[in-house]
């Protein structure tokens, strides 16, 4: 497998590619590795010794973690130029997530004390990190605030527009096909109320639906329903 390459990697909201050209930092690209994940490859065990950031040179993965009487509880969807593993990047022994492969990935790996060391001589690169840092609390305090007050059709929703915002649609259906549980497991609710919820839209008229496929017909009506929560905080 080819080496993922920062300089000529096309996602340009990556961090590590917007610093790319700096003397500080690309004096350590060659030493990151770059890892090769097959749809449904778990490469991130929670519990596991924390070995680095991953980011995802192109590919879809989620990260999860175990919830209230194990099940499992999806904290977030990532996609091309999107960091893995930070919560865990220097505060902690162990990964507190799970990270999984959706369909066939390439991810590159700094390991942590490559990380550092870049952190330490790159004074861009550190500042872009501490603004990641500061969106992500942001999104997690507001997250929680939201769920509390959401209802369950509210909450799958959200959990929509989220996806179709992660990733788009083309050809009427979004770009990714997550099976009823994993939107479950990402809204917070069980199979059976997302299976109700999106056989509602569908007789509103508002989504379409085909096996895994979903597509957003109204995607307005969708959003006025949960205006109120702000939903386009949590990207």
């Amino acid at each position: 497998m080819e080496r993922a390459v920062c300089i000529t990697c096309q996602n340009l909201d990556c961090i590590i590619k917007k610093n790319s050209r700096d003397q500080e930092v690309e004096k350590y690209l060659s030493k990151k590795h770059t890892i090769q994940c097959k749809k449904g490859q778990q490469f991130i065990l929670e519990g596991a010794p924390v070995h680095g950031l991953y980011f995802v040179n192109k590919g879809k993965v989620k990260v999860a973690k175990t919830g209230f009487q194990g099940r499992e509880q999806i904290v977030r969807f990532a996609k091309d130029g999107e960091i893995i593993g930070h919560r865990g990047f220097g505060v902690g022994e162990s990964y507190q997530i799970n990270a999984v492969a959706i369909e066939d990935s390439i991810l590159c790996n700094f390991p942590n004390e490559l990380m550092k060391e870049m952190l330490h001589h790159a004074p861009n690169l550190t500042y872009d990190f501490m603004m990641f840092y500061a969106d992500e609390l942001n999104r997690s305090e507001t997250k929680v605030k939201k769920f509390a007050q959401m209802t369950v059709r509210e909450k799958v929703i959200d959990a929509l527009l989220y996806i179709n915002r992660k990733f788009g649609q083309s050809n009427e259906y979004l770009n990714i096909q997550l099976s009823r549980k994993e939107i479950a497991d990402f809204a917070g609710t069980t199979d059976e109320q997302v299976i109700r919820v999106i056989s509602a839209l569908k007789k509103e008229k508002i989504l379409r639906a085909s096996g895994k496929k979903i597509g957003i017909i109204d995607i307005e009506k969708l959003k006025k329903e949960i205006s109120e929560h702000n939903f386009f905080l949590d990207s």
